[in-house]
């Protein structure tokens, strides 16, 4: 190192006092670009089990309802753990680690099981993954349970979730608690693109444009049928 040095200077004094940044941008120039950021992870091949749960680390992580009994492949890094499936990534969660012998934890994600939901309305009562709903969803539910059918109702709005952004969701529900009172304020959040125009031929252009006119209807039935 003090070699380099040495020879820095000495190379300096020979060519002239320069600034720093003159070098820089000299040197720039020459300087190899960055490789991408090092992606490392441990890899494992797993198979979801039928609650649409991988075992990693004595722990188990939801996936998708739609990769249950399917094989997936589980990529363990240093603070989280990443699930891929037919070459894309199907669900990531925070890695737990405990240095414990006890049993392991199970961490649900609710977004995962929504497809169940559609089947078994009756699942968001007791079900494990809907233990953890935003507070906001909490309230909905509380409410829409009490009524006939609010289970299909609850179940339905939090499908929307899928479709739409989870908070822009959540904020609407602040209102009448009602799947339809969701769906017409997140219609209105929705900006829908003016048709674009349709040039005609001028083969097709109407020679006498129509009036909105109602007095032709009572030509059409005759004077002696007119009110």
């Amino acid at each position: 190192m003090h070699g380099c040095r040495r020879a820095a200077w000495r190379s300096g004094l020979n060519s002239g006092i320069r600034s720093s940044r003159i070098v820089w941008e000299e040197e720039r120039a020459h300087l190899m670009p960055l490789p991408r950021p090092f992606d490392g992870f441990v890899e494992y091949a797993k198979r979801v089990s039928p609650t649409c749960l991988v075992h990693v680390e004595r722990n188990r992580y939801s996936v998708p309802a739609s990769y249950a009994n399917r094989p997936v492949s589980v990529r363990v890094y240093a603070d989280r753990l990443v699930v891929a499936a037919e070459g894309q990534i199907i669900a990531e969660h925070v890695r737990i680690i405990e240095r414990s012998h006890h049993a392991g934890r199970t961490v649900y994600d609710w977004r995962h099981y929504l497809s169940v939901l559609r089947r078994k309305p009756g699942a968001l009562r007791n079900g494990a993954p809907f233990a953890e709903l935003p507070e906001g969803f909490r309230r909905l539910q509380a409410i829409l349970t009490k009524r006939v059918g609010g289970d299909r109702e609850m179940v339905e709005i939090l499908g929307l979730v899928l479709h739409h952004d989870e908070q822009a969701v959540l904020a609407l529900e602040s209102g009448a608690p009602s799947k339809q009172h969701v769906l017409n304020l997140l219609g209105r959040l929705v900006e829908v693109a003016p048709p674009a125009p349709v040039n005609a031929p001028q083969a097709l252009r109407l020679a006498v444009e129509p009036e909105a006119n109602v007095d032709r209807y009572d030509q059409l039935r005759g004077n002696r049928h007119a009110a």
